[in-house]
């Protein structure tokens, strides 16, 4: 039997001990830790505040107000917008480090090396000296290989795995605030330019009075205290129109930015829709599920699952330190000489080899520990996520319920003041009344204009707030990377087919157990 037949009788013995032994995992395995109370959660907000429907699908909820200039931010947000840009790209880093622990289940040292040297010699008989020179060539190729007896490397791949799905949810958490932020600052800014409009027409109307009060005042048929009165309120509701002019500029350089912009107009919504469609009044949001299943699958709720699952896999590896580390060391060397009559050899090494850190125990049971309490620390996290998440949608829900409720009230407050502006106005013309009651019925009509609008403005803010609370709007239909991107970082990096495996639309993880390939 040959040399190397003998060698791989006792290799192959050896791996297969190896792949069998490596089922043994050390480390907790990880179970999600729900509450009770989790499984059933409701409350009675919201139960008023929805309704079950098919459409719009939550994941698009922004449908149900059936604004095209709306659905179009969003769709420029989605293209543009630098955060959910740098949340794909951590996808995609998190993919990276997933090769990198998968690469743990191949040989760990791979070594090769050549060399070339030439000697000299110089021999003397006494009479004659003589000298000459050979070469002497090596070549040299060493492979070691770490054994995953106590499941190390399955362990890390774990880790990375969860890690890689997290960065996934974070990607769709990233798009729920993003697509929030985009309403909430769209309507912000339709607010802010009905209650524009409605400074300037109440200006308007009080500035008649004022001009009035001072031909009255000129002609001495009242006294200055009316001229005053309708001086200041008049001044009072101008001074509030450059402050609705900056919330309108300061909204549009909201959404700017949001779209991936610099700060500055935007020309698409230059054109004013009309009053009905500026804040559209939404009496139900629509799920397609129960609040206690939409809290759990919220992305942000799945990447502390997903953290916590990944630094369960750690407590493994650091656990695998306790336990000696079998490795298949080989070698494969030739080397020749120029020398006449020098034989060139071949040489074939292989066997395995121990390791074990008897000696520091102490280090490697304080590691543990530590990843043992980044573990606990995580599993609070995650329980506070989750109680914040409900929070958030108990607080929405009844907030749009209050609103709602406002809503017909400030309605009718509105047209009951300018039914009193226009009787005031004819009592005082008839002479039944002083100038002061035109004032108050004026005063009042611009509180209760502005006061019926920024409560439509709040009640669409607080509808949005329920479906990001209940982790709507993830969906979106361009990849993790852009194709500029894309094109830069293959001139740059040999990305191989990382950039198509991840190069997807968004949509959430059906469990957080997921593996990749």
């Amino acid at each position: 039997m040959s040399p190397a037949a003998a060698h791989a009788r006792l290799y192959w013995p050896l791996l297969a001990t190896g792949c069998l032994s490596a089922c043994i995992r050390v480390g907790p395995d990880f179970h999600p830790q729900h509450e009770s109370w989790t499984e059933h959660w409701s409350s009675t907000s919201i139960e008023q505040a929805t309704q079950q429907a098919a459409q719009p699908d939550i994941r698009q909820w922004w449908r149900i107000f059936a604004d095209q200039n709306l659905e179009s931010l969003i769709a420029q947000a989605d293209a543009n917008n630098g955060d959910v840009k740098i949340a794909g790209l951590r996808v995609l880093e998190a993919r990276a480090q997933l090769g990198i622990a998968v690469a743990g289940r191949y040989p760990q040292l791979q070594q090769a090396n050549a060399d070339v040297l030439y000697s000299t010699r110089k021999r003397s008989d006494g009479v004659n000296p003589h000298s000459g020179g050979y070469w002497q060539y090596g070549l040299g190729f060493s492979v070691g290989w770490e054994l995953d007896f106590w499941g190390r490397f399955s362990r890390a791949i774990e880790s990375a795995n969860a890690s890689f799905f997290a960065a996934q949810a974070n990607r769709d958490d990233a798009l729920v605030l993003l697509h929030a932020q985009v309403a909430d600052t769209y309507f912000t800014l339709r607010t802010a330019e009905a209650r524009l409009r409605i400074a300037r027409e109440n200006a308007q109307l009080q500035k008649r009075s004022y001009e009035i009060a001072l031909k009255l005042f000129k002609s001495g048929e009242t006294d200055e205290l009316d001229l005053q009165q309708a001086k200041t309120q008049y001044l009072g509701t101008l001074s509030s129109i450059p402050d609705f002019e900056s919330q309108t500029v300061l909204a549009r350089h909201a959404l700017s930015v949001l779209l991936g912009r610099p700060p500055g107009p935007l020309p698409e919504l230059n054109v004013q829709p009309d009053k009905a469609e500026v804040l559209p009044l939404v009496d139900r949001a629509v799920l397609q599920d129960v609040p206690a299943d939409l809290l759990l699958r919220r992305p942000d709720v799945r990447a502390a699952e997903l953290q916590m699952a990944a630094q369960s896999a750690l407590i493994g590896v650091a656990k695998a330190d306790f336990y000696p580390s079998v490795s298949l060391l080989g070698s494969l060397v030739w080397s020749a000489s120029s020398l006449n009559g020098s034989p060139s050899t071949l040489a074939l090494i292989g066997g395995p080899s121990v390791t074990w850190n008897l000696f520091d125990h102490g280090k490697i049971s304080n590691n543990v520990r530590v990843q043992d309490a980044r573990l606990q620390e995580l599993t609070i996290a995650y329980q506070n996520t989750v109680r914040e998440a409900a929070r958030e949608a108990d607080d929405a829900a009844t907030t749009i319920l209050a609103a709602w409720q406002r809503d017909t009230i400030l309605n009718d407050a509105q047209r009951a003041a300018q039914r009193s502006v226009k009787l005031a106005n004819t009592i005082y013309r008839e002479g039944y009344s002083d100038f002061q009651r035109v004032l108050d019925a004026q005063r009042a009509l611009f509180a209760q204009q502005d006061a019926y609008i920024v409560n439509r403005g709040n009640a669409v803010g607080s509808l949005i707030a329920l479906y990001k609370a209940l982790g709507g709007g993830w969906y979106s239909e361009q990849p993790l990377i852009d194709s500029a991107t894309r094109q830069q970082m293959q001139q740059r990096t040999d990305w191989g087919d990382l950039l198509n495996e991840t190069n997807t639309p968004s949509a959430t993880a059906s469990s957080s157990g997921g593996s990749s390939r």
